[in-house]
């Protein structure tokens, strides 16, 4: 076997995920499930889900945990999963918070610092796991523990704020629009517009090049209707948005960073190699590729997007509380199952998470609108979870 080899059949575990009907069938069905979900507690809550102020606040309270959804795709196609993310988020939160608030650090160079902590925690994570073999169940277990007590014990116990202006932006803030006065958000309604054409322009360029390499896509029908589709519905909620604020600063970061990861995941020769290494990591040793610095890289990766998160967490509060992230992991690790990833490994889409973590977003938000006890929130949440596995289960033992 060689590496051209093993990057071929990560390539075609990521474009078609074992067969074409398969991986239409999982990605119509996310988006579909996510636009009933949305009609449903529209129709639930009078109008109020789609309402310009609470689609601001979906954003907002869903952002870090897309952001977080990223690495952690990675790291369970990788074939390993990562406990820490709530804690390690926490605790990046409260040093951001020593450093500006306390210490008087301006705001750049203390964020890059947190950027860069979070790698050196992913860091030494990824090298007990990927050169020492021991199950990353384990190692971010610990980590989940440690993370939590240092956060206690850097904060004292007590929550540190409030935040510089300028870096409380990076949550609150808005696109300004270079028409102002109109009521409108013309430049964000633009941006909205463009992006959709890109998208299309992308989407259609990528079926040619499949077409052209012997690929066998979805009908042109079914692939037209998706992308009309998906295109209407989001420049219908960047108008709403327009007629707001526009868009969030947090928004604009998270698109640019799903734009990475998908062209990472499906364009890069080190995405379609995680992806073979989590189809089948003593193949694809054979075959050449370092494990160990793949398993070590997506570790990393995961550390500094659960520190972006946490930034943003805290810019958001505009206060590190000791309680920070509690909890977030199972929301991230949720939302990228719900969205197709394998607990086996190799399996999983960008997309996919990001729709996950939005068809949870919209759950929590929908049911606390409704006023349903968070007891019963929970409930709901973990059957969905169920139910995703287990349909994910069920397909592959059909094949």
């Amino acid at each position: 076997m060689t590496i051209e080899t093993a990057s071929n059949s990560a390539k075609t575990e990521v474009q078609t995920d074992g067969s074409p009907s398969r991986s239409n069938l999982r990605e119509y069905g996310l988006v579909l499930a996510l636009i009933l979900i949305m009609l449903f507690f529209q129709v639930a809550t009078n109008g109020t889900l789609f309402r310009p102020v609470n689609l601001t606040n979906l954003i907002l309270q869903n952002s870090y945990i897309i952001i977080m959804a990223l690495g952690m795709l990675l790291v369970i196609v990788a074939g390993h999963i990562d406990l820490s993310v709530g804690s390690v988020s926490g605790f990046i939160g409260g040093l951001a918070a020593i450093m500006m608030v306390r210490w008087q650090i301006h705001f750049i160079p203390a964020t890059i610092a947190c950027l860069a902590m979070g790698g050196l925690i992913g860091a030494a994570q990824g090298y007990w796991v990927a050169y020492h073999k021991i199950p990353s169940f384990i190692v971010t277990l610990a980590g989940m523990l440690v993370f939590r007590g240092l956060a206690l014990w850097l904060l004292g116990g007590q929550s540190v704020g409030p935040f510089p202006p300028q870096f409380q932006l990076l949550s609150s803030g808005f696109i300004p629009d270079v028409f102002a006065g109109t009521g409108f958000n013309i430049t964000s309604m633009l941006i909205g517009v463009v992006l959709v054409g890109l998208m299309i322009y992308f989407s259609v360029r990528g079926r040619a090049k499949r077409e052209k390499h012997g690929y066998k896509g979805e009908p042109f029908i079914l692939f037209l209707g998706k992308n009309l589709i998906i295109g209407g519905i989001i420049l219908y909620l960047v108008f709403l948005l327009s007629t707001y604020r526009g868009l969030p600063n947090v928004l604009v970061v998270m698109s640019l960073l799903i734009a990475l990861f998908v062209f990472v995941t499906k364009r890069m020769t080190i995405g379609r190699r995680i992806y073979a290494m989590g189809g089948n990591e003593k193949a694809a040793k054979l075959s050449g590729i370092k494990t160990e610095r793949l398993t070590f890289f997506t570790f990393v990766n995961m550390g500094v997007l659960a520190a972006l998160a946490g930034l943003i967490f805290a810019a958001r509060l505009n206060t590190a509380t000791p309680k920070a992230g509690l909890g977030f992991e199972l929301d991230v690790i949720a939302a990228v199952f719900i969205g197709g990833a394998s607990a086996l490994g190799g399996v999983g889409q960008v997309m996919g998470a990001v729709i996950g973590a939005f068809i949870m977003g919209v759950m929590n938000n929908g049911m606390s609108i409704l006023g349903v006890n968070i007891d019963w929130q929970q409930v709901i949440k973990g059957l969905v979870l169920l139910a995703a596995v287990v349909f994910d289960v069920y397909n592959k033992n059909k094949t």
